[in-house]
């Protein structure tokens, strides 16, 4: 049964936000960073335009790949990371724009829309993160560095979107049930390592929906192509850049550290096989064909006691029928009744659009860092019997009671969360990935040839 619990409520907006911030080359930039792009994408920049691909009704253009190109390569080169050659970054980056685009085509269809206030909230808490004393500051600092302001926003509107999509339509759908919990404990205590944290990068070469044996055996041999370049010495973020097709390919393909329950068994497999600095073979799935390394390895220290939250909540969605504006007034009007002493419970059994609904709403009890910021946030502070005002989520609108709280020992019921989640994220990736194939499989995609290629 679909709940809208601890484990749906993640935590993707900010840190989707934050990849874009080191996208653009926003954290701690220095002075001895080049002050633009490379000489031959800046040229190119000032070429004459034109189309490269039509997706749909919509079509991407030189100079929006040009653009995009700049600011790709100032990220890599911030990062120490050795470019892939042209022609593949281009082929990378055209086909990441592609994406991007039919999700926004997508989201317009649907009714997900981010609004001004949303969005300058959002670049408020980028602002702070980074520690800017307001918005104004950080946009000048940001036109230092020769980012266009008015692209930058543009573009963390999209990852917004692009986040609420994923949980509207893949991770909302999933359903994790205790029987896989308890075979994924099994199979955990069957592996060695379980108390080690892994610090891991990954290449992945999707394979096209509905792939036939010859679009499969391309993608094969594109994988095999990034391995061989790996056993010849090529750093593993420039074949990242220039082979995966995975979100994180211009973050080297970085996945930061990982505990052997956030790993899938045949990646865990691997890992326990080779040494720190060196990748593996080339392993496969349903998405596609992977390549991992293994930066290092560490011992973990899991904590045992923590403050719990038991809440309840009534949600509101937005969607194509319901907008932003609607789904609060119907929220506060809800709050309203509950004031003059209409049941909670009731009201959640009544009005709230989430499986929790039939529990009157009860969430259990919510462990830090389960939830994602907005509604944390405005949990964090309430007392017990306190209900909250109108939360924004990018699930929709919340109502949030605080029932009680508690210290626990949870060192059980932790591992047991940290199994849900790691099943999760792990269905969740697959099913997104699946969702974007199928996406783009739908779409009407035309590829313009280069004249100036022709005519040679």
């Amino acid at each position: 049964m679909h709940t809208l619990n601890k484990f749906i409520l993640s935590k993707k907006i900010f840190a989707t936000v934050a990849h874009w911030v080191m996208l653009f080359g926003l954290i701690c930039t220095t002075q001895a960073a080049e002050p633009a792009a490379s000489q031959q994408f800046a040229t190119q920049a000032l070429s004459i335009d034109r189309i490269l691909a039509i997706i749909n009704s919509d079509v991407i253009t030189q100079i929006e790949l040009n653009d995009r190109l700049i600011v790709v390569e100032r990220q890599l080169k911030s990062q120490g990371t050795p470019l892939p050659a042209p022609e593949l970054l281009k082929a990378q980056m055209l086909e990441r724009m592609i994406i991007n685009l039919l999700q926004v085509q997508f989201a317009k269809e649907t009714g997900v829309r981010v609004d001004d206030t949303q969005l300058d909230k959002s670049l408020r808490r980028i602002a702070q993160e980074n520690n800017f004393s307001s918005l104004a500051e950080f946009r000048a600092r940001l036109e230092e560095e020769g980012v266009n302001f008015k692209n930058f926003r543009e573009e963390i509107r999209n990852e917004i979107i692009f986040t609420r999509l994923r949980e509207r339509e893949v991770e909302s759908k999933l359903v994790i049930s205790e029987s896989e919990v308890d075979s994924f404990l099994a199979n955990q205590n069957r592996q060695e390592g379980k108390d080690v944290e892994y610090h891991l990068a990954h290449i992945l070469v999707r394979i096209p929906e509905q792939a036939s044996a010859d679009k499969i055996q391309a993608s094969r041999a594109r994988a095999e192509k990034a391995l061989a370049e790996l056993r010849g010495g090529t750093d593993f973020g420039q074949v990242a850049a220039g082979f995966s097709d995975a979100p994180d390919a211009l973050q080297g393909g970085n996945l930061g550290w990982r505990t052997a329950d956030r790993i899938p068994g045949i990646f865990l497999d691997v890992l326990q096989k080779i040494q720190p600095g060196n990748a593996s073979p080339i392993l496969s799935s349903s998405n596609g064909f992977h390549i991992l390394k293994l930066i290092e390895q560490r011992s973990k220290n899991t904590p045992v006691v923590i403050t719990q939250t038991h809440a309840r909540h009534i949600l509101i969605k937005t969607s194509e029928w319901m907008s932003e504006a609607d789904a609060k007034k119907i929220l506060l009007d809800i709050k309203k009744r509950i004031d003059q002493g209409v049941n909670f419970v009731e009201q959640a059994k009544q009005f709230s659009e989430d499986g929790s609904a039939v529990q009157g709403g009860d969430l259990g009890w919510i462990s830090p860092g389960e939830t994602v910021p907005e509604f944390e946030n405005a949990m964090q502070k309430l007392k017990p019997g306190e209900i909250s005002d109108a939360v924004q989520s990018g699930f929709g609108w919340h109502l949030i009671q605080v029932l009680e709280r508690r210290n626990a020992d949870v060192t059980t019921e932790q591992k047991r969360q940290r199994a849900h989640l790691a099943i999760r994220n792990f269905k969740a990736d697959e099913a997104y990935q699946d969702w974007l194939r199928q996406l783009r499989d739908r779409a009407y995609i035309e590829y313009r040839p280069d004249p100036i290629k022709l005519q040679n």
